[in-house]
């Protein structure tokens, strides 16, 4: 069973040892830096910007949102969902929050990512139990999809709400132990689904490992990332209802340099896509173009804008590093 108290929230954020809480500051981290690929870059990061460390000591993070001043974010392996204020103050906001017993130590089955609901309260992602959940505003957990046709999901990684209002979400297996292999696994594919009306349907079939999700700021393209075993980011045009067509490679890689992979990804409001893969995040136009790389000293799973779209946070292995950007993020549709 995982020991609450064996966690070490601290080094430039908020220190847990045994329940004690001690506020710590965001350092600069010298062992992270930009790399820039192409001089658009510097219409999207200013030359000068620095990466901040504003919290460690995790096991590993995922699933970051923006919400009422502060960072929301998972522990996929220590089964807490957590918030960290910019100044690194680190809560706890549920507690074994994948409700498993007992949980395997760096099991990759607690919550993942979340998106604010058009009620005011969030959809959460419980990775181990296959489902996805709503938090109204006490933060009590309710039920909402864990089934297509009839069959229990592999186990929801991402989500994003489109600008038309339709849910979108990816179903990889990672939280399967032996993935596609799994006894567990009832659906015969790794799908993209839409959930619109109260209809949930499967637009994407064909990808191995799909995982990270967004929109283009007008909703004419769904970007999805691939992790494996070949790494891409897929983009799609989006007709009417959700209909997708010209399906296309915006990045490929063929011989992955670096660890980690095509995960998380969020998109400006330029247009840009912010793309975590291997040996760090790519900021990538809409034509492909890769402007620039985020190098950090760990495998970075996740992205997300926050401070009306002026700051990029990333959820990184054991840290939550974060930097500024020229161009704002889209934030979530129903964000507070």
């Amino acid at each position: 069973m995982f020991n609450r108290r064996s966690v070490l929230i601290g080094s430039g954020a908020t220190a847990v040892i045994f329940g004690t809480l001690a506020t710590a500051q965001p350092i600069v981290d010298l062992g992270a830096r930009v790399a820039r690929l192409d001089p658009g870059l510097d219409a999207v990061i200013a030359r000068d910007a620095r990466i901040t460390r504003v919290a460690t000591g995790f096991i590993f993070t995922e699933g970051p949102m923006w919400r009422g001043g502060r960072l929301w974010f998972a522990d996929l392996r220590g089964d807490r969902m957590l918030a960290v204020t910019p100044e690194g103050k680190v809560s706890v906001l549920i507690d074994h929050v994948s409700g498993l017993q007992p949980w395997p130590l760096h099991a990759d089955w607690g919550s993942n990512a979340m998106v604010p609901d058009r009620d005011g309260g969030v959809l959460m992602i419980q990775q181990g139990g296959r489902t996805i959940v709503r938090l109204d505003r006490q933060m009590n957990i309710h039920p909402f999809l864990s089934t297509y046709e009839g069959k229990k999901f592999n186990s929801p990684n991402d989500l994003v709400y489109a600008p038309d209002g339709s849910l979108w979400f990816t179903d990889p297996p990672f939280g399967l132990i032996g993935l596609d292999k799994s006894p567990l696994k009832e659906l015969p594919f790794s799908g993209v689904f839409r959930y619109a009306d109260g209809k949930l349907t499967a637009p994407i079939t064909d990808l191995t490992l799909p995982n990270g999700i967004g929109f283009s700021p007008d909703g004419s393209t769904l970007y999805v990332s691939n992790y494996g075993p070949l790494m891409y980011v897929m983009a799609y045009d989006v007709g009417p209802a959700g209909a997708l067509s010209n399906s296309r490679k915006l990045i490929d890689y063929p011989n992955p340099v670096g660890k980690g992979g095509p995960d998380g990804l969020k998109v400006d409001k330029a247009g840009n896509i912010w793309t975590t893969g291997p040996g760090g995040p790519r900021i990538i136009t809409p034509g492909g173009k890769v402007l620039g790389q985020i190098i950090l000293p760990q495998v970075d799973a996740n992205i997300a804008f926050a401070d009306e779209g002026r700051t990029v946070y990333l959820t990184a292995s054991t840290s939550i590093y974060r930097l500024q950007t020229k161009i704002p993020g889209e934030m979530p549709m129903y964000s507070s």
